[in-house]
């Protein structure tokens, strides 16, 4: 008797699977949101191929120190919103400030640096610690009124400097 319903449910399978339309993988793609996204991303992948940002040289040593720099930037960023997870505003205001704000261009070799800038990459650099300063300052307060919502803000103007310098500007 299960081998006559096995068979059974093998030819109703069958049928379903005939009557369905036919599907092109492109239409199997756009088919979901996940597969639709990816498609969207292989085009972004594609076009960023024909990379349009402005090329800027550095001499090695300044180039790899810069890279360090900006890979601690992600850390710091990261680490800042770990810290407010938390309710630790302090840390969070001591990470900003002194990896990211004003108060950390002579940690990172700013002066050495920029030298090596477009003026646009410098104005972006000096936006980027400003804003994390500022954000410093918003966090301050934040730990008093307890309302995140101003420190969040804030930390995402952080994070646009940092992308719309990255988009404008590529190390050599």
């Amino acid at each position: 008797m299960e081998t006559g319903a096995m068979s059974m449910f093998r030819v109703l399978s069958a049928c379903v699977m005939l009557s369905l339309p036919a599907v092109s993988p492109s239409q199997a793609q756009q088919s979901t949101g996940h597969q639709h996204s990816m498609t969207d991303h292989a085009k972004h992948m594609a076009a960023s191929q024909a990379d349009a940002r402005q090329l800027v040289s550095f001499p090695e040593p300044l180039r790899s120190h810069t890279l360090t720099n900006m890979r601690d930037h992600l850390l710091a960023l990261g680490e800042i919103q770990e810290a407010l997870a938390r309710s630790q505003f302090d840390q969070a205001v001591d990470i900003a400030e002194q990896r990211l704000g004003m108060s950390s261009l002579k940690l990172h070799g700013a002066h050495e640096v920029a030298q090596f800038m477009p003026k646009g990459m410098q104005d972006a650099g000096t936006a980027m610690h400003r804003s994390a300063s500022q954000f410093a300052t918003i966090t301050k307060d934040a730990s008093v009124t307890g309302d995140l919502k101003p420190a969040l803000a804030a930390l995402a103007k952080v994070n646009q400097t940092c992308v719309a310098c990255h988009a404008a500007y590529r190390l050599h």
